[in-house]
């Protein structure tokens, strides 16, 4: 069975599972006090051109988005998401099992614009009963979204003017960031997004490490008792050098920017491919998430030898779903699923 189904399938790059090796038995400070953490929150400021920013590393995306939201935010206060958005779909309510609301608002691609951000805040506070409802204080966006779709630099400008007028600060879940950044309708840098977010992260368990995040928090307001946070939320590891050192190893050599390559390069192909092939698509997406819609019959057969994700409905025949790549997807792979589509579409 070959897995197309999610980008987190396989361990860890290999140079990074070396130097695990080579470090195992050296004795280091605890809870990321330890010289691999400094060292990779060094190279990942200098990556960002963000030497004031703080990095601290947590070991998941749940994690890490419920430590961030709920370090930032008040008891009274929500956060503002696409519909689709991580936090407000696919993490069991974390965030509002901490007591901060997700206030949705349905966007037609997974983003959210400058607008639409605008609209929902003035609208919160017309309102002549806005201190009976959730106050909006963070809008939460990711990049690339659960669709796949992307920031482009001047959108992101726009949301991060809106928050700064409305006095609330933007956030940007990155754990696919890699595979948005290396596409090939990217215009963003790493430092672009240190410029215009108040916090991020850099998605390292989606990206070839075995699991972590770095976050990067740029907005002074937000440094405070950070930690403080992190330890609140289970997020401090008491063997913190796991996470540092392979962070450490992705930011040598632009290391976590050619392994992204490799997998948005192979969605582009499945895609351009699959569109020869006259296969539309649920969505337009540049990055590593593919949303073919297909016969419901060619799916069942497909399903014999490979693993993908259900995504959506579209008529009594025919579904969406997604096919991942991701930074260890071999190429052969991907042409043995796209011969097995054309075989199957042939005989469709």
């Amino acid at each position: 069975m070959i897995c197309f189904n999610s980008d987190y399938t396989e361990g860890c790059h290999p140079a990074i599972l070396e130097k695990l090796e080579a470090t195992n038995m050296e004795q280091t400070e605890g809870y990321g006090e330890d010289a691999y953490c400094k060292e990779a929150a060094e190279k990942i400021k200098k990556a960002c051109g963000a030497p004031q920013a703080e990095v601290h590393f947590l070991v998941g995306g749940t994690q890490t988005n419920v430590t961030v939201i709920s370090a930032a935010l008040k008891h009274y206060q929500g956060v503002i998401t696409a519909k689709t958005g991580h936090i407000h779909v696919h993490e069991t309510g974390a965030l509002e099992a901490c007591g901060h609301k997700c206030l949705a608002i349905d966007t037609r691609d997974g983003k959210l614009t400058a607008k639409e951000v605008a609209d929902f805040v003035d609208a919160h506070f017309a309102d002549e009963s806005f201190e009976h409802m959730v106050q909006p204080r963070m809008v939460y966006i990711s990049n690339p979204t659960e669709l796949g779709t992307i920031y482009r630099k001047e959108e992101l400008k726009a949301l991060y003017q809106v928050c700064r007028e409305r006095g609330m600060y933007l956030f940007l879940d990155g754990a696919r960031l890699g595979y948005g950044l290396t596409c090939s309708e990217n215009d963003l840098e790493l430092s672009d997004i240190a410029a215009y977010t108040d916090v991020f992260y850099i998605g390292g368990t989606k990206v070839g490490a075995l699991f972590g995040e770095a976050v990067v928090i740029t907005n002074d307001a937000l440094k405070t008792d950070f930690r403080y946070n992190i330890k609140q939320r289970g997020g401090m590891l008491a063997k913190g050098r796991l996470l540092g050192l392979q962070f450490s190893v992705l930011f040598e050599e632009n290391l976590y920017f050619k392994i992204a390559a490799h997998g948005a390069a192979l969605a582009e192909k499945l895609k351009k491919e699959l569109t020869d092939m006259g296969v539309t698509f649920y969505v337009d997406s540049p990055t590593n998430q593919q949303f073919p819609i297909l016969p419901d019959e060619i799916l069942e057969k497909l399903k014999e030898e490979y693993r993908f994700s259900y995504q959506a409905r579209i008529d009594e025949k025919n579904s969406a779903v997604r096919f991942c790549t991701s930074w260890a997807t071999r190429e052969e792979n991907v042409n043995a699923l796209l011969e097995k589509m054309k075989t199957l579409l042939g005989q469709y």
